[in-house]
């Protein structure tokens, strides 16, 4: 049988660790849509220079 204080104490852990896994997983996700964004803006500015070739 656990404490009441262990329980407490193992619940806070628990809910941190799920808050950084949250963190985690956001900043994956907008690592992966920046650098899908960076790809379409370089791509774009391809296209641009080459339309401006005469």
């Amino acid at each position: 049988m656990t404490s009441y204080v262990e329980q407490a104490v193992a619940a806070r852990i628990a809910a941190v660790k799920a808050k950084a896994a949250e963190q985690r997983r956001r900043r994956e996700e907008l690592a992966e849509a920046r650098a899908h964004g960076l790809e379409a803006r370089h791509a774009a500015k391809i296209r641009r220079w080459e339309r401006e070739q005469p």
